[in-house]
């Protein structure tokens, strides 16, 4: 399995991320994005992918929580990053609306700007989207046919917003969201609709564990490792073999990012 969505970075892994990367791989796990959601989060993402070769991946880009603090300096640092193999994406870059930490037309502008560096270096992109589906659709639609692959990461939208993003063809990143009994009921009916070749599975640990693991873990964080829990949760809910949606996770992951 490939998890689409890890935050190493993170300061919840920085006493133990060797042993996180080998819990992963125990448990079956072939392979990981490290996300980038600033400069400095970018650059460590692709240190730590350097780290592990063969193995993880990183995106280059910046969240919109952190839209706010951008310089024009900024994207020539994200441009640079991109230049580096391990390097497989622009991104975490999209809207938030639902916490607004920054100004939404700064979230806008910076969105649009790394819309427009992808597609200079026709990479794909690592988005993100939360209550704000229809302005982020209205700036991403122009830039589709200038982009060589787009995944909206960790999806949680309504029914109109998910036939949106498959009518414009791009992956869905599905995440443990789906095993929340609270907020995951709308996750749990839309994924049988995924296409088989735009289905992707992810953590984004170390937030959103699974809430339906047993016995329950020890430790509120997320890890890569509990991705074959949801792994088999969507096989359940799709109603097709987990070794199915392994396979069809693992060339949908490598065909949008260009990875082996």
């Amino acid at each position: 399995m490939i998890d689409i969505g890890v935050n190493l970075t993170s300061t919840r892994f920085e006493q133990d991320r060797d042993t996180v990367v080998a819990d992963a791989k125990q448990a079956g796990i072939t392979g990981m994005i490290l996300t980038g959601t600033s400069v400095e989060e970018s650059q460590a993402a692709a240190a730590l992918a350097r780290s592990y070769p063969g193995f993880a991946y990183a995106t280059a880009g910046v969240h919109p929580h952190d839209a706010k603090s951008v310089e024009a300096t900024d994207l020539s640092a994200i441009q640079q990053l991109a230049q580096r193999p391990e390097v497989v994406a622009i991104g975490e870059c999209g809207l938030d609306f639902n916490r607004d930490f920054s100004p939404r037309p700064q979230q806008e502008a910076v969105f649009e700007a790394q819309l427009a560096l992808a597609a200079e270096l026709s990479m794909p992109v690592f988005m993100h989207c939360r209550d704000a589906h229809d302005r982020w659709f209205a700036i991403l639609r122009p830039w589709l046919d200038k982009l060589p692959a787009a995944v909206l990461h960790c999806f949680t939208g309504d029914d109109r917003a998910l036939r949106d993003c498959l009518d414009a063809g791009l992956y869905i990143g599905v995440t443990g969201w789906l095993c929340d009994e609270r907020r995951g009921q709308q996750l749990q009916q839309q994924v049988s609709w995924l296409p088989n070749d735009r289905l992707m599975i992810e953590t984004d640990a170390p937030y959103l564990q699974p809430r339906d693991i047993r016995p329950r873990p020890k430790r509120s964080r997320n890890e890569p490792k509990y991705l074959p829990h949801i792994a088999q949760t969507v096989a359940r809910l799709r109603q097709q073999p987990v070794e199915h949606i392994i396979d069809c996770t693992i060339k949908n992951t490598q065909r949008c990012f260009s990875i082996q």
